[in-house]
């Protein structure tokens, strides 16, 4: 047994020496070489070549917590009227890719914003154009909402830039404050396609074709949301299909004695059409905008109508064109203190109310809001009218203007100051003639609009409803942030808004909640509603903000 394992173990000892010399005989292979991640110097710190390109990509983003305080001034029936509380979080998460050409840098930058939000800090702009969906709990619709939105993917490449990204009309953009709360436009992003020519020394000039969607108010209409569909939140913001604008098309002895409706949901035809001009210098910068706007309805629903009388005359309502122009200027101060810049920015529109950014504060896409939960009246905001005696539009105006200062305290402490006015104006015989319209829809003092009606011309109630009012806003405020280590802010901003009517005065929805439904009381002074001329609001929001 011995001798049995001694000639195992040396066949075994052989058999391995000659393999190993056999092996010593083959061509030695080389590992893979790994591909190592290489910084890209040429477009700024954080850029790196992705592995097997010669594309440099940088990964960047935030995250961010809001809690926010503000006045409120009743329990109203409704959703989140009272709320004085409010939170969100968010996630931001940047790529911008770059490559350089025979042609220039080719750029492609995405953007997602992901944000949970509750309370009070909702946002019914982001709601009203898709980019955010509400809870629909009984606690919850209101006042729960989920915002997802690709806020950025555009292509820039030798003068163009084609995708998502911000309107070349906007110069300032709230670029110092947390909430946003000054007049001044800030189209968060649109879809659009612009070539920008350099000319040297810093100036620029761009022409772009820009979605119109998002820069819409409504054309105004005392029925906004049809068949009462105002009465059911949900289907309030899930069903508006149309919008019908009262107008005559039969008259008696002269007098208008028969109306129709037009709808007044615009049309997508042509895009906004914006041109800029810019110079960025090392004392600042400075741009001169103007836009472009389309005002686009149907015709008349129903060519019998409703009432009596001959002599039918079916107004085709004529295409618009709506208009604004901006002049922005920022000047940095760092003989004030390093980092420190001034912002003053003006605009003006004329059936283009968002340009002007008026209704910054209270939200956009809609025709009438009260801007915050409690809030007195409501302001309106229509590009337009419908004359219901011609059939055509007619466009409301928007002025808006804003200063905003950026100091530091020390190289950790800075604070902001802001402020803004802004105005919106309706053409002279608007309220007049929905008026008269009024009094043939609504006869005998009953009112079928709701808060949109305007009312028969010389009775109490013409005198104090809300409808299409010349409305002024005011804001001012103030914020201190704190970055104890690079790229980590926490702050806080307080700011004041003023909203009031610049002539006359409005019934007071919050003392007096059942007015509109009151309109023969009114009229014959059985029903005395309270009334005001403004209104006001304080907020506090509290940030803590990482960037990376």
């Amino acid at each position: 047994m011995n001798y049995l394992k001694s000639v195992l173990l040396g066949a075994v000892a052989a058999i391995t020496t000659v393999g190993v010399a056999e092996a010593a005989d083959l061509p030695a292979r080389t590992a893979v070489p790994v591909a190592y991640v290489r910084v890209c110097g040429a477009y700024g710190p954080g850029f790196f070549f992705i592995p097997g390109t010669d594309t440099c990509l940088r990964l960047s983003g935030r995250a961010r917590f809001e809690g926010g305080y503000r006045t409120s001034y009743g329990r109203q029936f409704g959703t989140n009227l009272g709320d004085t509380a409010g939170f969100q979080g968010q996630m931001r998460i940047n790529l911008d890719a770059r490559t350089q050409t025979a042609y220039g840098t080719l750029r492609a930058f995405a953007r997602l914003d992901a944000i949970a939000r509750t309370g009070y800090i909702t946002s019914g702009t982001q709601q009203r154009i898709g980019n955010a969906f509400p809870g629909l709990g009984i606690d919850q619709f209101g006042r729960d909402q989920q915002h997802v939105n690709a806020d950025k993917a555009f292509i820039q490449f030798a003068g163009l830039t084609a995708g998502r990204a911000s309107s070349f009309f906007d110069f300032y953009a709230h670029d110092f404050e947390i909430y946003g709360a000054t007049a001044g436009s800030d189209v968060a992003s649109t879809n659009l396609l612009a070539y920008t020519a350099t000319f040297g020394n810093g100036l620029s000039a761009t022409v772009s074709a820009e979605d119109p969607v998002y820069r819409r108010s409504p054309i105004f209409s005392p029925t906004n949301n049809p068949a009462g569909l105002q009465n059911n939140a949900t289907l309030a913001n899930f069903a508006q299909t149309s919008a019908p604008a009262p107008v005559f098309i039969g008259y008696t002895d002269g007098l208008p004695s028969r109306y129709s409706f037009v709808d007044a949901i615009e049309r997508s035809r042509v895009p906004d059409i914006v041109g800029a001009l810019r110079l960025d210098q090392a004392w600042g910068s400075a741009q001169v905008s103007a836009a472009v706007h389309e005002l686009n309805v149907g015709n008349v629903q129903n060519g019998a109508g409703i009432g009596t009388g001959s002599n039918l005359s079916i107004p085709h309502t004529s295409t618009a064109y709506g208009w604004a122009v901006q002049g922005g200027l920022k000047i940095n101060t760092p003989f004030i203190a390093l980092g420190d810049a001034l912002y003053l920015q003006s605009a003006y529109s004329n059936g283009a109310q968002i340009y002007a950014g008026y209704s910054a504060f209270a939200g956009s896409y809609t025709q009438a809001s009260a801007g915050y939960h409690g809030q007195k009246f409501n302001q309106y905001f229509s590009d337009a009218t419908i004359d219901p005696f011609t059939g055509q539009l007619r466009e409301s105006r928007a002025f808006s203007a804003v200063a905003s200062f950026l100091h530091y305290w020390t190289p950790e402490w800075r604070s902001a100051f802001f402020g803004s006015y802004g105005e919106q104006d309706f053409d002279r015989s608007a309220r007049l003639g929905q008026g008269a319209i009024f009094g043939l829809a609504n006869p005998r003092g009953a009112n079928r609009f709701g808060a949109s009606a305007v009312g028969l011309p010389g009775t109490r109630f013409y005198a104090l409803s809300e409808a299409l009012r010349d409305a002024y806003q005011v804001v001012a405020g103030a914020s201190l942030i704190w970055s104890p280590v690079r790229d980590l802010d926490i702050g806080v901003e307080g700011f004041y808004t003023q909203v009031g009517v610049k002539s006359g005065r409005v019934i007071d929805l919050d003392k007096s909640p059942t007015a509109y439904a009151n309109v023969a009381g009114i009229n014959a002074g059985t029903f005395v509603p309270r009334t005001v001329t403004q209104d006001s609001v304080s907020q506090v929001r509290f940030r803590v903000q990482r960037d990376f």
